[in-house]
């Protein structure tokens, strides 16, 4: 059986061709996995755990459920989007949730999952609102306030973020060289797996003589496609049709 990461989904109720993709993927190609991983920005944006009651978001967390119900032991790592999701959501789940980053043995190698977004280094602005939103003390203001203007509120920074992006040059929202091999040397060479870039690739790094895979997982936008790994290597495969 093969392991499987996706990530990028960033499902949401507006978005009803990935919301399929999705629940047709865990039906279907990750019933017979070893174990899916989910490598951040599962949601558009998760504003607290107090939202499991949303319908839509009740119908992710039941899907994810029966897929683990059925043996198949899922992980999710946070992404820039879905941060605060919390023990709660992992309860109702089933999900085991993962520190970003986090090293595994996978099929006896050495692989360093992240979400990939600390990785690009060259966007300084969003690197110091990332510190900034990740602290306890930002955390806890935002779910204090009440669940409505919670929501108002992270609609308003995702759509200054997509205009900051249109104005960005686009080399700078990608990882950086330096830090990717710095994190492969301070990680023992391992291979990396990786989202949030939308870029998807796998690319070979040679770091201190070493020479080390990265794969870079697709979002869903447009479609789904995920990473599988077993013991002869990795490829990326587009969804069936379901």
């Amino acid at each position: 059986m093969s392991t499987l990461f996706i990530s990028d989904l960033h499902l949401c109720a507006d978005r009803p061709q990935s919301n399929r993709s999705f629940f047709g993927f865990l039906e279907h190609e990750a019933r017979n996995a070893h174990a899916l991983y989910i490598l951040g920005d599962l949601f558009e944006y998760w504003v607290g755990d107090d939202d499991l009651d949303d319908p839509f978001n009740a119908t992710v967390v039941g899907a994810l459920a029966r897929l683990v119900d059925s043996g198949v032991p899922v992980f999710l790592m946070h992404g820039n989007r879905d941060f605060v999701i919390g023990e709660a959501f992992a309860r109702a789940s089933g999900v085991t949730l993962l520190p970003d980053p986090t090293l595994v043995d996978l099929h006896g190698q050495a692989v360093l999952l992240m979400h990939g977004d600390t990785l690009c280094t060259l966007d300084l602005e969003y690197q110091a609102f990332r510190r900034e939103a990740r602290s306890q003390a930002w955390i806890s203001r935002l779910l204090q306030q009440p669940l409505a203007e919670r929501k108002a509120m992270v609609e308003a920074l995702r759509r200054k973020s997509e205009q900051e992006k249109r104005d960005k040059p686009a080399e700078i929202m990608d990882v950086a060289a330096a830090e990717v091999q710095a994190t492969l040397r301070r990680y023992g060479y391992p291979m990396l797996i990786h989202g949030h870039t939308h870029r998807p690739a796998r690319h070979l790094h040679t770091v201190d003589d070493h020479t080390c895979e990265r794969w870079v997982l697709a979002d869903w936008y447009q479609g789904g496609s995920y990473l599988a790994c077993d013991e002869s290597g990795c490829r990326a495969l587009q969804l069936s049709a379901n």
